[in-house]
């Protein structure tokens, strides 16, 4: 559904052509300063503007609906709103019939029996990270003593970021990224095994980001290849400092006091510019197709500080369901 949290209850809503885009925020504290230039750190990050990333060009000023008096919070539902206004929805008329390979044109149009808003891809579209990345910025407040830096460290397979945004430039076509998150003042304690261990809710968080396809904690992947004595971290104090952090920060779903460390697979923008093959509902064929519009060729550099957000989003709840922050 559009709602996550238990305690620090977001519902996300709008559509990318639509007149909003913007969340509701349920549980938030009283008393937190928040005005609107607060967010423009964090909403410049994921703007476009630099060479790889979409010409559509937002305000992206929040605007405050409810639960925000005299420049503080008051405790009731929180809502805010961006305006979409750079929009071409006549760029999408030739996929009411055309589905585009790789976005969710085909399952949206059979789940939702042809009613849904496929414009720039309607409620499925990035566009809506702005209402997350707001929401981030309210959560970070909340857990101020936390640090938590997300950034690109791999593009296109490439280290060298830049070489890899000229390279997907000049071939005309997109490519992914790997982010890294890195979380810092976590106490020990955070997290509910079973199902609401730390892995899981801020894998459930990351995984509402649009182009998300995979995420590794700690050694991830690479522990499948390591003996359990290289694996396991030393503990080498009476505060559960550890010499390695295989772990990620985390163990049996629990934070352990140390960095919390995780990366995350983003992949190719869909929307590429070179020719593709598609099936047309209308012709009831295959055909030559290619994508209209304005889209990023690396989305991954818009990643980061979502990733920060949605991190930050699912650390307030799991802290306020632990009593680490009150709630």
């Amino acid at each position: 559904m559009n709602t996550f949290g238990n305690i620090f209850r977001i519902s996300i809503f709008g559509e990318s052509h639509g007149k909003w885009v913007g969340v509701t925020i349920d549980g938030c504290p009283a008393g937190i300063d928040l005005k609107q230039e607060d967010f423009i750190p964090d909403l410049l990050r994921r703007k476009p503007g630099a060479k790889g990333t979409t010409a559509r060009q937002e305000e992206d000023l929040p605007v405050f609906v409810s639960g925000v008096f005299n420049d503080k919070t008051t405790g009731a539902p929180l809502t805010i709103v961006f305006e979409n206004k750079d929009i071409r929805s006549a760029d999408y008329d030739a996929i009411k019939n055309t589905l585009r390979p790789g976005h969710a044109d085909f399952v949206l149009h059979k789940k939702f029996k042809g009613f849904n808003d496929y414009r720039g891809g309607g409620h499925s579209s990035g566009r809506l990270t702005a209402a997350l990345v707001a929401t981030g910025v309210i959560a970070k407040k909340v857990i101020k003593d936390v640090a938590i830096t997300a950034k690109l460290i791999e593009a296109g397979g490439d280290t060298n970021i830049d070489a890899a945004i000229q390279k997907a430039v000049e071939a005309q076509d997109s490519i992914g990224g790997i982010v890294e998150c890195r979380v810092n003042g976590l106490p020990v304690g955070i997290g509910e095994p079973f199902f609401n261990s730390v892995e899981s809710v801020i894998s459930h968080a990351i995984f509402s980001i649009p182009a998300i396809k995979g995420v590794e904690f700690g050694s991830g992947f690479a522990a499948a290849k390591m003996q359990g004595s290289i694996h396991n971290d030393a503990i080498i104090d009476e505060h559960g400092t550890t010499q390695t952090n295989n772990a990620g920060g985390i163990n049996g779903g629990i934070t352990n006091g140390n960095e919390l460390y995780f990366r995350v697979a983003v992949k190719p923008a869909s929307s590429t510019p070179q020719q593709q093959q598609t099936w047309n509902k209308a012709t009831q064929s295959v055909e030559a197709f290619s994508v209209k519009g304005r889209h990023d060729l690396c989305i991954a550099l818009r990643v980061p500080v979502v990733v920060e957000a949605v991190t930050a989003i699912a650390l307030v709840d799991l802290m306020m369901h632990s009593k680490a922050i009150n709630s």
